[in-house]
């Protein structure tokens, strides 16, 4: 059986749905999700389906021919242009007549008497061919008083009729992204709205989030890529230097007795700016062989696997990593709240799945765990000896949390990380996550438990804590 996700186009007359589901039951195809909101945009519909794959693509052919598989993108834009006529009978019928000669649609019309001669009409129009607005204009202008007020917005007040294409063409100018990049971004921003918007929640607030979430990706590449970066010496041989991007996890690199270990590795989108900071903190690491730990399988925190040579990981983080090379669904994507935020991710930072052949389990697999944390085994790295140990899964199965009790150094990943240590940049990028999600964490009252019970497994002295995002935290136990 395949599976399939259609991003249609609803054709605007009675009964148009009704063909649609006759297309399929006719061929023996299961819709399993449907998503329409005229509210949103007047014309998408997405819908998926289930079905063998000669038949879906018989659909394929017969929902072109009824007119469901049309291309909106184009170059299609939207201008919002105010016209100035005076306020007496037919006056507005001369615009009409143009608007009509240049086959310009009208999506918004908004207009009322203001005690003057003259009224405002502010109109969108929705144009296939840009190249023709100038042409419009200077013919409009000869009429009344014309000015453009917005042009190639998203539309979001004056149109819902290619809202969604339009939006995703503006992510992919910020972050340059790839036809099936767009293709999943789109299929997985409606998922998101459509999730959040059964909550109650604004379906706008939804797309707001994630086009703020995209700037921000995009304002901190290249150039403007400037993480912080702190050493933090153990031993005479041993220091820890701690990365943290404006945008993504941290990245701890562990310099010891001439080896090297990274712990997390940040978003694929930043590959470029992370070698390059990575070779300029330890010299020559192109070259090294490169080990990777990883605290947990969140995009945000493994989106750079595929550049190292080894991956260290527990057994539960290496099943879903594998799942997803295998193009199922991970952890996060089991969980129906989380599965479109993380795929909005996926697409916008472009992570790709890792050959499982790479990765390394050192530690047990202990399936049902009964405590909040639970030591599974040791890991030794130069001069540092950490307990292993193995949260039952409230920020995300898989994850664990290394602590060395000689040097009194914690490793936590996204289970405790200091709130109070984070850039503006950082507090900025991590409210977006808890807007689309409902939660970072798959059991928020489970991973506060672990939270204590990390805190209550170290011992009485001056202990540095390296969580996920944010600066190091100071914590004394006395």
């Amino acid at each position: 059986m395949m599976k399939k996700t259609y991003a249609t186009s609803m054709p605007n007359h009675i009964g148009a749905f009704l063909k649609a589901s006759k297309c399929f039951a006719a061929l023996g195809i299961n819709i399993t999700r449907v998503s329409y909101d005229k509210a949103v945009d007047s014309h998408m519909l997405f819908l998926d389906v289930e079905g063998p794959e000669e038949q879906i693509q018989k659909a394929d052919a017969e929902l072109q021919k009824i007119g469901y598989l049309q291309d909106n993108a184009g170059n299609s834009s939207i201008v919002l242009i105010e016209f100035c006529i005076r306020d007496v009978p037919g006056s507005v019928t001369d615009i009409l007549e143009l608007i009509d000669a240049f086959h310009f649609n009208i999506s918004y019309i908004n207009s009322q008497e203001n005690g003057t001669d003259y009224q405002y009409f502010k109109m969108g129009l929705h144009v296939e061919d840009p190249g023709r607005i100038a042409a419009f204009m200077e013919q409009a202008q000869k009429l009344c008083k014309v000015r453009m007020i917005e042009y190639n917005s998203s539309g979001r007040t004056y149109d819902n009729s290619i809202f969604y294409s339009a939006f995703v063409r503006g992510l992919s100018q910020m972050l340059d992204l790839t036809d099936d990049q767009k293709q999943t971004l789109l299929v997985s921003s409606n998922l998101a709205m459509q999730t959040l918007d059964e909550q109650g929640l604004s379906p706008y607030r939804t797309f707001d989030s994630i086009s703020k979430f995209a700037e921000l990706l995009a304002k901190s590449r290249q150039e403007q890529f400037v993480p912080r970066i702190t050493g933090h010496k153990v031993t005479e041989d041993t220091e820890i230097i701690l990365i943290e991007p404006p945008c993504g996890s941290n990245t701890a690199v562990i310099k010891s007795s001439g080896k090297i270990l990274c712990i997390d590795s940040g978003y694929a989108c930043y590959r470029t700016e992370m070698m390059k900071v990575l070779d300029d903190v330890v010299p020559g690491f192109d070259r090294m062989p490169k080990r990777l730990l990883l605290t947990h399988g969140d995009v945000d925190h493994c989106g750079l696997m595929n550049e190292f040579d080894q991956v260290i990981v527990s057994h539960k983080t290496a099943s879903s990593l594998q799942k997803e090379y295998e193009e199922e669904n991970g952890f996060r994507e089991q969980n129906p709240l989380h599965k479109p935020y993380v795929n909005i991710c996926k697409s916008l930072t472009s992570y790709a799945p890792m050959n499982p052949e790479k990765l390394r389990t050192p530690w047990p697999d202990i399936p049902n765990l009964r405590a909040p944390l639970t030591q599974i085994g040791f890991f030794d790295f130069g001069d540092l000896h950490f307990e292993v140990y193995e949260g039952k899964g409230g920020h995300l199965p898989g994850e664990i949390v290394l602590i060395d009790y000689d040097h009194k150094i914690a490793f936590t990943g996204d289970i405790y990380i200091n709130t109070h240590g984070l850039t503006a940049e950082q507090a900025a990028y991590n409210q977006y996550a808890p807007i689309l999600m409902t939660s970072v964490d798959t059991d928020p009252k489970l991973c506060s438990e672990e939270r204590k019970a990390i805190l209550g497994r170290l011992g009485v002295g001056n202990w540095k804590i390296f969580g996920g995002h944010g600066s190091p935290k100071d914590y004394c136990v006395k």
